[in-house]
């Protein structure tokens, strides 16, 4: 399907529903100093072409305007004349679209989701076990372990971009980037959200454990 035949009711709930995340993880301070961004897919999804609307560059997130989003296509690249650009992670954003198939791509930048993906940076993953909240993911087995990726946050977002597909785990829908931030993904924006707080809510827990004994490495 074309971005032409995508019905204009469908784009606006898109729009709305993007504009109410936003202000919610904003409340939340999940976008410290305009950082962050956050996309959703508009019509059937096909590897080959796809398109999604993803917040504009350099725009203060606790806000609320006409201009906080913009469409664009498996690219990254905007599909309307438009003035606004599309957040720089946007490549990123293509890849986990091409990769997954999913609805919803949400990227947030907090204290812990940074402080636990420096401790792990260099074993290239953050190993969760035996917290309830795994079954956010689906996962039910008792004391389930997930390894959640950490890629090296390079200053050339194509780079970044690159390592996606060698890390991605279907059965966990995260990436961290180093000392930066989570992309978390899920089939619609509900569960995109669904995973991006439990995320939080591990790695918050994870914090406080390896704070109480008092582990180094």
């Amino acid at each position: 399907m074309g971005f032409e035949k995508i019905t204009l009711e469908h784009k606006r709930q898109v729009l709305e529903e993007l504009a109410d995340i936003k202000a919610l993880f904003a409340s939340r301070n999940w976008f410290p100093g305009t950082s962050g961004n956050l996309s959703m897919r508009v019509g059937d999804f096909d590897p080959e072409q796809f398109y999604f609307a993803v917040t504009a560059s350099g725009k203060d997130k606790s806000l609320r305007t006409p201009e906080d989003f913009l469409f664009v296509d498996k690219h990254g690249k905007a599909i309307e004349t438009t003035t606004l650009k599309p957040s720089a992670e946007t490549l990123i954003h293509c890849e986990i679209y091409r990769l997954t198939g999913c609805g919803a791509v949400f990227h947030v930048h907090t204290v812990f989701n940074n402080l636990i993906s420096e401790f792990f940076g260099a074993d290239g993953h953050v190993p969760i076990q035996g917290i309830e909240l795994i079954k956010a993911f689906n996962i039910w087995e008792e004391n389930a372990e997930i390894r959640v990726p950490v890629l090296p946050n390079f200053a050339d977002i194509p780079s970044i971009a690159e390592l996606v597909p060698g890390v991605l785990d279907a059965n966990v829908p995260g990436i961290l980037l180093r000392n930066h931030g989570i992309y978390a993904w899920g089939k619609d924006a509900f569960e995109a959200k669904r995973h991006l707080e439990a995320f939080e809510f591990l790695f918050e827990v994870m914090y406080r454990q390896l704070l109480l004994k008092g582990a180094t490495k």
